[in-house]
């Protein structure tokens, strides 16, 4: 059997260490050496395709090149502590070449090949954290009934590459003596030991870059996984880690309300009773026996069902895995992907100035625990606990873009239990008994969606979202979630950001905003250093633009002035447009700096419009947006001010640019000394 060591290898940081280690395929099988595939680590995926390219790769090899080695690829692995070898590249190889010598045993002992397998006596890869893989090997290579293994209990995927595997085997026919004999001594793979002080955060960083894309929050999953490892107490420590995978999985999926990610008897004991739209645990432990009396409600009612034998066959039992975890279509987009939620999370538990940026990700977990190292244990249910209530917040309170009725729009809802067979998404606050009224203009529930959702539009990025940090951490915190309550402090949030931070002279930073409640001045017209990031080229976050059209749409909303302005929507327009042209055609004049780059020359309209209309006249990018305007629409609510103040003048000179500004500036003013609570 081939195991020779490869050459020293110089690493940049000067030490040398035995960089790779080829094997053959028998010596890699039959190594004595434990290597495991750590949680992080995607699960089996091989299918049709890749099992049979690697049939027919090796195929040709040695009917091609007999007497010639053929390189297979390569293992990259972290020996750990513990002398086991954790799997970081290449887990899909071994795990087919494994299941592929399970096969082979298989087929000897049923005398359907000849190759003997009396060498394999037992698999040294195994799954780590992953009890339904590691005991679908075990069956496997004791050759259980295959039919006995197609259920919930078994990995399907695992299941399904044995059986492709032995399928292409057996279509080897009498070629499969020397396939096999070729494969075992001539095929090889390269294992490569990472350094034991690599940095395997960058070498996840590497991966990703090349394609593998391994997800950093199955990483942290791991991580967070091993530390209740360490629990002492086994019942403890199971409960504890089923838990924390049950979370996890529940909460993941962004585009789907956490609820259906937890058993129909879990629900009502989570979310509450007959109404799924509360949270009622307090803590860690209150979930954990939510979690353990909803198991136990189920082993009961299991029990003490009697069924005829007709009825057992016509309705045979599901495996709770599978009847648990509703699948719904996916009828929303969320804000915000998984990695990006679960930094939001944190900062909110710690009330530290976590980064919200998924690229450090791995590097805040590392520190949440190692800052946590006397009861690492605790922290991780605590942050298990925030994890859930967090997402549960999210879910009820934050806005998302839904899809229903081929038309898409902002939405704000809560899933909301009629009776056992009826189950929908509501209003998340609602103006009155009418639980089916879900659109409209008006109440509660539209202004705070139309906050949201123009401080979302203002920061569309995946990463830094302030605005969703902000929400969550004053949701997490509050004793109870009232329509008026969460308003307030959304619209105080709002102006932190304006006036303490865009419009300020001094800008405040985002986490003293949020956690210290830093307090913003009420803008000044004085002030020239304010008034100055106002002007073209120097506003700092579109936010100006559309807290100023919130605050229009709610002046319309309170004095029923326009159906244009009530029914507006806030959308992703992003091109600042100067209204007068900055470079006018036909020979108009052209205006000073002084005056075209101000406020009041200046407006959000898509970055498409802004090149089409740009050096337009105002007469024509007015004439252009009529048929808008007349079906009751408008790219922004302040560009509808300024054709209307136009239309007024019938003209837009120097005299209506300052007129609109120091109206759109007083309602900054009058907003900006409006206290939280005294509105």
């Amino acid at each position: 059997m081939s195991n020779k060591q490869a050459p020293y290898q110089q690493y940049n940081d000067g030490t040398a260490s035995k960089a790779i280690t080829s094997f053959s395929v028998k010596a890699l099988l039959c190594d004595t050496s434990r290597y495991l595939v750590p949680m992080y680590q995607r699960n089996y995926a091989w299918g049709e395709g890749e099992i049979n390219q690697l049939i027919q790769d090796v195929l040709d090899y040695q009917q091609s090149k007999p007497n010639q080695t053929y390189y297979i690829g390569t293992l990259v692995v972290f020996e750990r502590d513990d002398g086991c070898f954790e799997v970081i590249d290449g887990q899909q190889r071994f795990t087919t070449l494994t299941l592929l010598a399970f096969a082979l045993k298989r087929l000897s002992s049923t005398n359907k090949s000849t190759v003997d397998m009396g060498w394999y006596n037992a698999p040294n890869l195994n799954f780590e954290s992953r009890q339904k893989s590691s005991i679908t090997f075990e069956r496997l290579f004791h050759r259980d009934a295959i039919k006995h293994l197609i259920t919930d209990e078994y990995n399907q995927d695992l299941i399904n590459g044995y059986t492709l595997l032995e399928k292409g085997l057996l279509a080897l026919g009498d070629k499969l003596e020397g396939f096999c004999e070729y494969l075992f001594k001539k095929v090889e793979i390269a294992r490569v030991s990472v350094p034991k002080d690599t940095d395997l955060n960058h070498y996840f960083e590497v991966m990703n870059n090349r394609g593998e894309q391994l997800e950093k929050h199955e990483v942290v999953k791991a991580r967070l996984m091993s530390v209740l490892n360490e629990i002492t107490d086994p019942d403890d420590r199971e409960q504890s880690i089923q838990l924390l995978g049950k979370v996890w999985n529940a909460t993941a999926n962004m585009e789907r309300y956490v609820q259906y990610g937890f058993s129909p008897e879990e629900r009502h004991l989570i979310f509450g009773k007959d109404d799924w739209g509360q949270f009622t645990p307090r803590c860690y432990a209150d979930l954990a026996a939510s979690i353990g009396e909803a198991t136990t409600q189920k082993n009961e009612c299991t029990q003490t069902i009697s069924l005829t034998l007709n009825e057992i066959l016509a309705k045979p039992p599901q495996s709770s895995s599978s009847a648990d975890i509703t699948l719904t279509p996916e009828r929303f987009n969320s804000v915000i992907n998984f990695s990006n939620f679960l930094l939001h999370v944190l900062r909110v538990l710690t009330k530290q100035d976590i980064a919200l940026d998924d690229k450090r990700l791995l590097e805040q977990f590392d520190a949440y625990v190692k800052d946590n190292s006397n009861d690492k244990v605790n922290a991780v249910k605590k942050f298990v606990f925030a994890l859930l209530k967090c997402k549960y917040l999210f879910d009820q309170y934050i806005i998302k873009r839904e899809f229903s009725d081929g038309k898409d729009k902002w939405s704000l809802k809560k899933l909301y239990f009629y009776n056992k067979e009826s189950q929908s998404y509501i209003n998340t606050f609602n103006d009155n008994d009418d639980l089916e009224s879900e659109d409209g203009f008006e109440g509660n529930n539209r202004q705070i969606l139309m906050l949201l959702s123009a401080m979302h539009v203002s920061t569309p990025t995946l990463v830094y979202k302030h605005w969703l940090n902000g929400a969550l951490f004053h949701l997490f915190n509050m004793d109870r979630i009232t329509p008026r309550l969460y308003l307030q402090k959304l619209e105080n949030l709002a102006r932190q950001f304006v006036y303490g931070r865009f419009l300020s002279e001094s800008p405040s930073d985002y986490y003293q905003m949020i956690y210290q409640n830093e307090r913003y001045l009420a803008f000044d017209l004085s002030n020239q250093s304010a008034m100055a990031r106002l002007h073209y080229g120097v506003i700092e976050n579109n936010l100006v633009f559309n807290y100023l059209d919130y605050l229009l749409w709610c002046d319309s909303i309170q004095n029923k002035k326009d159906d244009v302005i009530t029914q507006f929507e806030f959308t992703f327009r992003s091109s600042v447009e100067h209204f007068y042209p900055q470079h006018p055609l036909d020979g108009h004049r052209v205006l000073a700096d002084a005056d075209l780059h101000r406020f009041g020359n200046l407006c959000l309209i898509s970055h498409s419009k802004n090149s089409k209309l740009s050096n337009l006249q105002p007469t024509a990018k007015r004439d252009h947006f009529k048929a808008a305007i007349a079906d009751k629409s408008i790219d922004t609510l302040k560009l509808y001010e300024m054709i209307k103040l136009m239309n007024t003048a019938n003209e837009w000179t120097e005299t209506q640019i300052d007129e609109h500004e120091q109206s759109m500036l007083t309602v900054f003013v009058n907003d900006s000394k409006k206290e939280l609570g005294n509105e």
